[in-house]
């Protein structure tokens, strides 16, 4: 029996796990996410999920107040600067694309959701409501693997580096969102309030598996502190690409009425295109993390 599936067959008894063969992302299945979960089923939907980085879960038709509610169950809800939320639904957003927008898709460039928060969301929710016939894809980078990649020397050169975040680049009065005149579905907010940074440890810990991870984004994270822009431009550079790798890289494809759960705190993801001509509609909640360390 291949080792993932024996893992998989002895670590949960409420639950289906259907791991990729690398680990890194996992199919769950045996659920209707429409009900309150047992403990003993969360416990196992939470562990999965850790396990996995990123985890789907197919065929779950849920209203606006059912993935609000599941949301709970994970954790209390996060905050998500930038985007209006849908009227009558303060933490939820609906990421939406009509048929004939020309604006470039909203999430398309790799990113961690909101690193530049003091503390961002741990996870991120996607409900997929209307998913074109083409298209639409999501992929995902995998920090975890990507560090433990590097070798023991370079592993101690990032060790105690802080990495400087900022939403200047696409939120600020100058950034890609304020310079992008298409007309937009979703309610972005821009201004000064993008322009401020905080730093972030390179390299976090994960604060439920322990593992040490890569904790950087070329959306977001913007330089490293203590170094000269060309210094820190060379080493992020170097680590986005070891990170996107196609041996690190999970694509991700979209049914109707599948939730997609990832872990912002060991990955990175990429909302790809090609879906032109097509409506997109998505239901989104993000829930609170720590500060990183």
């Amino acid at each position: 029996m291949h080792p993932q599936r024996r893992e998989n067959a002895e670590a949960y008894r409420h639950i289906q796990v259907r791991p990729n063969d690398t680990g890194f992302g996992a199919e769950i299945t045996g659920l209707d996410l429409a009900q309150p979960l047992a403990p003993a089923v969360l416990d196992e939907v939470k562990r999965a999920w850790v396990r996995h980085s990123v985890a789907w879960f197919p065929d779950q038709a849920l209203s606006i107040e059912e993935l609000e509610a599941f949301t709970q169950q994970i954790g209390p809800f996060g905050v998500d600067p930038f985007v209006r939320p849908m009227p009558g639904h303060p933490n939820v957003l609906e990421v939406r694309r009509e048929p004939d927008e020309k604006s470039r898709a909203f999430g398309r460039s790799w990113h961690s959701d909101w690193s530049f928060l003091d503390a961002p969301p741990a996870a991120t929710l996607l409900l997929s409501k209307v998913t074109p016939p083409v298209g639409g894809d999501t992929l995902f980078a995998d920090g975890q693997r990507a560090y433990e990649s590097l070798s023991p020397a370079f592993k101690r050169l990032l060790d105690g580096l802080q990495a400087v975040h900022s939403a200047r680049r696409s939120y600020g009065t100058e950034g890609s969102f304020a310079k992008d005149k298409e007309r937009h579905s979703m309610p972005i907010i821009t201004g000064k309030e993008a322009e401020g940074s905080r730093t972030h440890p390179l390299v976090r810990t994960h604060p439920v598996s322990g593992r040490k991870t890569l904790f950087i984004n070329p959306v977001y994270a913007t330089g490293i502190e203590g170094m000269a822009n060309d210094e820190a431009k060379a080493l992020l550079d170097f680590l986005f690409a070891r990170m996107l790798e196609e041996r690190f890289i999970y694509r991700h494809r979209w049914r109707q009425d599948m939730l997609t759960m990832w872990d912002n705190r060991c990955t990175m993801h990429f909302a790809d295109g090609g879906y032109d001509g097509h409506l997109r509609v998505m239901h989104r909640t993000t829930v609170a993390g720590d500060r990183p360390v």
